[in-house]
């Protein structure tokens, strides 16, 4: 019985060392930017991109639940407004978007807070630059962290490619709505 226990406590310390092993080699940040040009004038661009609410209309995660419900706080457009939602579905979840920063005709900054299903705060902008022809390139950026030791799941989970496919449908909305 003395060699059972043995081998049991040995089997579960080895678990725990290759757990920290894992912990100690999987990344904790992830993060994309996509682009993409857009057939618009880059300050109408921008100051269509400014207007937090518009992203109703394109972002992809108002198509995986037309019944979230919204919240919002400030004047939209400005330095502190938020955009608060609220979805059943897990895959839009519960969380708030503030503008932290706005520098005119260039970028916005955002916060993410994210409640539901996990808690987490992320980094996102929105950049235009001049393109070719009087039209916009429109970089969609996103940065976060996985905080240990759940970061081990980043080890089996592509967030980068998964957040990559949200921000390409998202963008390929935009120019749809911006061009339509």
């Amino acid at each position: 019985m003395k060699k059972i226990l043995i081998a049991f406590v040995a089997i579960i310390a080895l678990g725990m060392i290759a757990f920290l092993v894992l912990v100690g080699i999987a990344p904790s940040e992830f993060g994309t930017e996509r682009e993409i040009v857009i057939n618009k004038p880059r300050a109408e661009t921008f100051e269509y991109l400014r207007i937090l609410k518009n992203q109703d209309t394109w972002a992809p995660w108002a198509k995986k639940d037309p019944n979230m419900k919204h919240e919002y706080r400030g004047k939209d457009g400005e330095v502190g407004f938020v955009s608060a939602w609220d979805s059943k579905s897990d895959d839009v979840g519960a969380g708030e978007q503030e503008i932290k920063k706005i520098t005119d005709g260039e970028r916005i900054d955002y916060e993410l807070r994210f409640l539901k299903p996990f808690e987490s705060t992320a980094d996102a902008w929105l950049t235009t630059e001049d393109a070719e022809g009087g039209k916009t390139k429109v970089k969609w950026g996103f940065k976060g962290r996985m905080p240990i030791p759940f970061n081990v799941m980043m080890l089996f989970i592509d967030m980068e490619e998964a957040i990559s496919k949200d921000f390409d449908e998202g963008l390929a909305n935009l120019k749809k709505e911006l061009e339509g």
